[in-house]
């Protein structure tokens, strides 16, 4: 039995691509035990990947070094006698955990001088691997091992128990199609779609007889009153904002239940995916080419101006038109598209 220890990244839609890596290790030798070290608000939803044999807490805010503390946590992890490590960030302070744990297969990225802390350094070739799911499947594999023609995506398993009692808490009626907005990217600003955008298609969906739940963590709440600001009175009682109220646990299981997602490239649309949602996914200043929601079911909008993908928090030209001319009428014919093609609502029975 090989024992791996997976040093995790530190966002949501990394972290869930990060299953298809534990899946192909799972498929290769059947007993090999993963143990991941991950930040503890990622320990959620490692939950829900049964490939993992125990999560381990990394308690170090993004950003911090903390040499010692990092050693001293490395230094623990002896007893447990690992076999390899795999360290899916590029940090130099990210190799330090598996080094101090005298680990002796240390597999990694060639970035920020690690020669040393990893002994298995890995060139990235971007043309070879184009996705970063690529590029996180292939660090599992052998030096130069071409990846496989095909490997398993993300699957999440949700908790029907935990959804019910969701239902309860927030008083969500399954009598309407729903459709999920996820109108948030902590990356920045240059990611999302304009409140007001998703506060008319909100509006319109309403209209059509859907109900609307917005999604997405404590920052997002300055873009939730915004849409409900704009949203007419009388609809409201369709539009359900649990922005701010939910866990990421809680949110995988209420995006089970989405008929339709439309969302910003973030973390929660990659959840969507792995729910196998029908998931609508808006790019501007990033690339869908290298994060594409990962399903069958996902369509991706994307414009392809000359100014973008530019990967930049904020729009450097300042007009943000890569995102701001994806008009509300294309997402609405995308949604209508979706669901006259499968009428079988997931709560349903899909």
């Amino acid at each position: 039995m090989e024992k791996i220890l997976i040093v995790g990244p530190s966002w949501v839609g990394d972290m869930v691509m990060t299953q298809s890596l534990f899946k192909v290790l799972k498929n290769n030798h059947a007993n090999t035990m993963i143990d991941v070290l991950a930040p503890d608000w990622s320990a959620p939803l490692l939950a829900r990947m049964p490939e993992i044999h125990r999560i381990l807490s990394l308690p170090f805010s993004h950003g911090e070094t903390s040499f010692k503390q990092r050693y001293r946590l490395g230094k623990s992890l002896r007893a447990e006698k690992y076999d390899r490590a795999i360290v899916l960030p590029i940090s130099w302070k990210s190799a330090i955990v598996a080094w101090a744990a005298n680990i002796p297969l240390r597999t990694g990225l060639a970035t920020e001088m690690r020669y040393g802390l990893l002994n298995d350094l890995r060139r990235l070739d971007a043309k070879k691997y184009p996705r970063m799911i690529d590029r996180l499947v292939a660090l599992g594999l052998p030096k130069n091992a071409l990846l496989p023609e095909s490997f398993s995506l993300p699957v999440l398993q949700i908790n029907e128990a935990h959804r019910s009692e969701l239902l309860r808490r927030f008083q969500l009626i399954l009598d309407k199609p729903i459709l999920v907005l996820c109108p948030g990217a902590e990356f920045g600003a240059a990611k999302r779609w304009p409140a007001e955008y998703f506060a008319q298609l909100a509006q319109e969906k309403i209209q059509q007889g859907w109900q609307v739940w917005l999604l997405g963590s404590p920052k997002d709440e300055v873009i939730a009153r915004t849409i409900l600001s704009v949203v007419p009175q009388h609809l409201l009682a369709s539009l359900y904002s649990l922005i701010g109220k939910t866990q990421l646990v809680d949110a995988v299981d209420l995006l089970s239940l989405a008929d339709v997602v439309v969302s910003n490239d973030s973390g929660l649309m990659h959840v969507a995916a792995a729910l196998n949602r029908r998931v609508i996914g808006l790019y501007g200043a990033t690339s869908p080419v290298y994060a594409p929601p990962l399903n069958h079911q996902s369509e991706i909008i994307f414009l392809d101006l000359p100014c973008s993908p530019c990967r930049k928090r904020e729009c450097p030209l300042q007009h943000h038109h890569c995102m701001r001319q994806i008009k509300v009428e294309k997402i609405n014919q995308c949604i209508s598209s979706i669901h006259h093609n499968d009428q079988v609502h997931p709560h349903l029975g899909s």
